[in-house]
Order: structure tokens, then sequence, then C-alpha cells
């Protein structure tokens, strides 16, 4: 008898959920890399998925090899396909070892792979579109982390100048006056692995309309476990999505250990089948797909409507 080919490797997680896609690869202490391709920016880099090398961001949580491991080849590929130099966002504190890092490499190729490397301390933020920024806050895991919060940042004509013409608001706005007031729209917070607390109510994260949060333990039995290695348990995400307002939470960082199956009805029973409905698993392929091809029957549906009315 011959052997057996290899397994094939695991599809990509993948969500539609508009106007953004949330894709990439999330399995707890395997590989973790989530790319948001409207926002040009993928949260860390534990593989290297094709489609990541277009992100011009790579925003580093922390230093744990399953969210890094394929940071130095993400900047190299990126570099090989003629993409520009990666930029990587990190907690300042580990700045000096993702240099080192990327040091070895070049002794290793005896040659340098470019890229740029911006630190970031919380509540910084950094701009990766017009009017929208990354900011970073401090988590608690078993070393430096960080997560992220995508903000939008607008302005509103202030109420009382509401109804005034045009030619009104040139002439208050040259004399001086404020005649809008700013706001901000928390687009997407990714939190990284960690512990719950109070990082995990910051506006900018408690009101994001897409929240990516790691739950790595499901077993009512595992709390403990989740708490030694500073990890979200089923429980922790349960009190979170009461008090969020999130139009969707993705679940990632679930262990092969889980079935899926039973990852949806853990939470089902604890917050119900209403909440549990915003809550979304990453690599819960087949739900995904049916999920994917009901949109896509639905827009073609509107698409028809349309071309009728034309």
């Amino acid at each position: 008898m011959i052997p057996k080919p290899p397994p094939r490797e695991g599809t990509l997680g993948f969500l539609l959920l508009p106007p953004y896609r949330v894709q990439g690869f999330s399995i707890a202490g395997e590989a973790t890399s989530i790319h948001i391709p409207e926002l040009d920016i993928v949260f860390d880099m534990g593989l290297c998925p094709r489609p990541a090398l277009a992100a011009k961001y790579c925003a580093v949580t922390h230093g744990h090899m399953d969210h890094i491991g394929a940071l130095a080849y993400w900047c190299s590929q990126r570099n090989f396909q003629g993409m520009g130099p990666g930029v990587i966002v990190c907690d300042a504190r580990i700045e000096n070892d993702i240099h080192n890092m990327m040091k070895g490499f070049v002794d290793l190729e005896r040659q340098k792979t470019p890229y740029e490397l911006l630190t970031i301390e919380p509540d910084q933020e950094i701009e990766i579109k017009n009017n929208t920024v990354l900011r970073a806050y401090h988590t608690e895991h078993t070393c430096p982390s960080v997560g992220y919060s995508i903000v939008e940042k607008r302005t509103k004509l202030r109420e009382e100048y509401s109804g005034f013409p045009q030619e009104k608001l040139r002439e208050l706005k040259d004399r001086g006056e404020e005649i809008t007031r700013a706001f901000e729209v928390p687009l997407i917070a990714n939190t990284g692995d960690t512990l719950p607390g109070a990082h995990l109510l910051r506006d900018d994260v408690r009101t994001a309309k897409i929240i990516i949060g790691e739950c790595t333990f499901f077993e009512p039995d595992h709390r403990s476990r989740a708490k030694i290695g500073k990890h979200l348990h089923i429980d922790d995400v349960a009190e979170w999505l009461r008090v969020v307002e999130c139009e969707h939470m993705v679940l990632v960082h679930v262990s092969r250990r889980t079935h899926v199956g039973f990852a949806h009805k853990q939470l089902a029973e604890l917050v119900g089948d209403d909440l549990a409905s915003k809550v979304h698993l990453l690599m819960d392929h087949r739900s995904n797909r049916a999920r994917y091809e009901r949109q896509a029957e639905e827009a073609e549906r509107r698409e028809r409507e349309l071309a009728q009315r034309g």
C-alpha cells in the first residue's frame, strides 16, 4: 500500500460583515492572522496567507510565535512582489525585539528585507486611511500585549446652525466660528490574546461596529486554565456580550479541541439565541459559507428588482 498524500491545508476563514470583510486564519497555539482588506490592515502574522500581502499595515498584538512567526516572510514577500515595504505596528515595549528578529534573518539570508516599524503607546493613534486611525490600548497576557481599535474621525454641523444657508455658514466660518463638532465612530476593535478587564469596556471597544475577540476555552471546567494562560473563557465572552453595542462579534483563537457546534451551543445556553446570533466563529467554515451564500442570493435578488424597475 502506498502512503497517503498529506492533508490539504485548511481553508481561510471568511466573513462578509458589510462594509468589511474579516478573513484569515486563527487557531489557538498554531497561528493567527486576521485581515481587513477594506482598511488595508492585518492583525498579527502567525502565518502569511497570500491575500494578506496586499495589506500595507500589520498590527502586532504581542510577540508569541503563533502571532508573529510569518512576519519576516510577509515583509520579504511584499518586497519580492514589488508591493513596497510592509509597515509593522507594534507595542513600543517590543520594538527592539522585533528589530532583532528581523536582523536575524538578514544574518541568515545575507540580504536585507526592507520594512518600516512604527511603535505605538496606549491611546496613541496612527492614521491608516483618510480620517481613520489605528489606536492601541494595553491588554493583559503572559507577555507585553496590546489591542487595537480602528476609529473614523468625523465632523457634523452643530445643531444650532442647522438650516442655515450655505452663504451664512461660510460667513460664520470665515469669522472663526466653530460651526461643526468632531466625533468618533469606532469601526473595528481587535483585542488580541487577553484576560478580561477594563480594557474590554473602553468606549472604542464597547461601541465598535465589529469586535474581533479571542475565546480559547469553552469547557465549563477550564476557567482556571484560561486564567493561567491569560485567555478569555466563553463565560467571560458571555458577560462581555451583554454590555457591548457591536453589530457583530467575531471569535478567533478557538483551539482544535473545541468543536464549533459545541462552541455555538455553549454560547446560546449562556446568553440566549438573540445575543448569540451576533457572534460568528471565524473558522466555522460551514456556517460562514452558508451565510455568505444567503448574502449572495439576496444581493442578486436586489439587483434583479432594480433592473426590472429600470
